[in-house]
């Protein structure tokens, strides 16, 4: 189900469940609805047959960047995937925009005309529609279109937008932030030729790209340091997500949003079936926010929330350390927070400024503006290393003491070596709700059983016992309660060691080895000794 005007309440079944544009009655609808059990059917049969062409597509457009002197490792790779990507969606809204304006018997002002339209410089056709290679650029001409007058023309959206919430906008920014980096126009037609057989206008459809996609994020945070900012484990953000449990209603906000997989995760879990038109507008518009400082996440973040269905993503381009906490009222905080700040960092004195904690850690300016820019009531989910629960530094100890004092820190959850793969440090998520202060804390060791990596990555079945256990707080091996009143009032320490673990058994002293070693070596003698006397 698609919201296909920002300016109505009215929405559209997409073709893949009825065939047509049929307008949906205000109130009291329920997309289930009209899922038939033969529909529901063909949309799995459709699904599959999607994933094969997509799977196909993107190798294929891989293939040919290899081969592409301008593309040099995985984040190029994404982010010139991203941009095509990005304007054959854009051509598929517009045309379903288009068709709902004729159906209503009004006129559709589309958002980019003429010679930028997809269908007049990437994929032209005839009038049979098979692909025109007589008109098509290509070559030198195609690279030349796109560098001079396609990126300049998207970009100045930027300043011609009537706001910052609106699509224009976001097609301005993203143009602004990116450069074309193909340098072989054959190579690039190759890829728009490609991407043209894509297809976003089903939910079915749209599932399969963003799996896709996410893939290749993953990928790129697997291929080096810069990229792994962008990308979470995905099993470890839905069950941060399911442990705060966000409703239709709240909103969401990631202040380090990277490749929006919090928010995207969040819309996974909270879309369902039987939401109504209204819920479904209101998860569409007003329910996920996020900042992101760097050019290309923020791209990247855009492209992923898009393929994953929201049309007009509420990401903001900017430093969120920018802002002064002192500074946030009411009006500027949400329900739900969900995030995993850069660490290490090393911020500019201005920029700590902004904080009443100064510290040149990222991750501690984050986390004060987290606990400021949460709702009275909200309920918050944020990775940090576990270095965080024990450093002695004065930063550290008054910002364990801000959090303990203004949110009940309720749970904490242990992650093990290897759960951020290539990252090389130990993670923790706090779990906090803004209000009361802390009272007791309950601890999760997650051990998974075996040592984690690229090819034995963090999975649902791994946080399993831990979302289920969270909502009682048992104490068991791998789990127990603290008191607040417990901890060191000097320190604030939360490095607590689990009581329930079997005791190691005891190191042996120097001394112990060393004579067990000779122990060893005077029977081996002997027995040299013996089978010599028997030569």
């Amino acid at each position: 189900m698609r919201h296909l005007s920002s300016g109505s309440p009215e929405f559209w079944l997409p073709p893949v469940t009825c065939g047509l544009w049929i307008k949906a009655p205000p109130s009291g609808f329920q997309m289930h609805a009209s899922l038939t059990p033969a529909k529901v059917t063909e949309t799995t049969t459709l699904s599959t047959q999607a994933g094969a062409v997509y799977e196909n597509a993107f190798n294929k457009i891989e293939r040919d960047l290899r081969a592409e002197e301008g593309i040099a490792n995985e984040l190029d790779y994404v982010e010139q995937t991203s941009w095509v990507l990005f304007l054959k969606y854009l051509h598929d809204l517009e045309t379903e925009r288009s068709d709902r304006a004729e159906l209503d018997g009004e006129d559709y002002t589309p958002i980019i005309d003429g010679e930028f339209r997809w269908d007049k410089w990437a994929a032209p056709k005839t009038a049979s529609g098979e692909f025109d290679h007589n008109t098509a650029r290509i070559g030198d001409d195609l690279i030349k279109f796109v560098d001079q007058e396609l990126f300049p023309y998207l970009a100045s959206f930027r300043q011609s937008a009537t706001s910052p919430q609106t699509i224009q906008y976001k097609i301005g920014e993203v143009f602004t932030e990116l450069r074309n980096k193909f340098r072989s126009g054959y190579i690039l037609r190759d890829v728009l030729e490609a991407v043209d057989g894509l297809s976003f206008n089903t939910q079915a459809e749209r599932h399969e790209l963003s799996e896709l996609y996410e893939t290749r994020i993953r990928r790129m945070g697997n291929a080096g340091r810069n990229g792994g900012e962008y990308y979470t484990p995905r099993p470890l953000i839905r069950a941060m997500i399911k442990v705060t449990d966000p409703k239709i209603g709240e909103t969401i906000y990631d202040g380090a949003v990277g490749s929006a997989g919090f928010l995207c995760e969040a819309y996974n879990y909270m879309r369902t079936d039987k939401l109504s038109a209204s819920e479904y507008e209101t998860l569409q518009t007003k329910t996920f926010y996020g900042q992101e400082k760097k050019g290309l996440a923020y791209v990247i973040g855009i492209m992923n929330m898009v393929l994953h269905g929201i049309e007009a993503p509420s990401l903001i381009h900017s430093n969120t350390l920018n802002e002064n906490v002192m500074d946030i009222q009411e009006k500027d905080r949400h329900d739900i927070i969900l995030a995993n700040p850069p660490f290490g960092g090393g911020e500019r004195r201005e920029v700590q400024q902004n904080f009443p904690i100064r510290t040149g850690e990222t991750a501690y300016l984050f986390l004060q503006h987290f606990i400021r820019k949460l709702k009275a009531g909200g309920r918050a989910a944020v990775v940090i290393k576990n270095t965080f629960l024990s450093n002695t530094d004065n930063a550290s100890v008054a910002l364990r003491k801000e959090l303990l004092e203004a949110a009940e820190l309720h749970t904490i959850l242990d992650c093990p070596q290897g759960t951020f793969q290539g990252a090389g440090v130990k993670t923790v998520v706090l779990f906090f709700e803004k209000g009361a202060p802390t009272r007791d804390i309950w601890f999760y060791q997650l051990d998974p059983g075996r040592s984690m990596g690229k090819t034995n990555p963090l999975n649902d079945d791994d946080l399993a016992e831990f979302v289920e256990l969270q909502r009682t707080h048992p104490n068991g091996p791998k789990s127990w309660v603290v008191n607040r009143a417990d901890l060191d009032e000097a320190t604030f320490d939360l490095s607590v060691k689990n009581p329930n673990a079997p005791e190691a058994e005891a190191l042996r002293s120097p001394e112990e080895i060393i004579a067990e070693m000779l122990a060893r070596d005077a029977e081996t003698a002997q027995i040299l000794e013996d089978i010599r006397g028997m030569l």
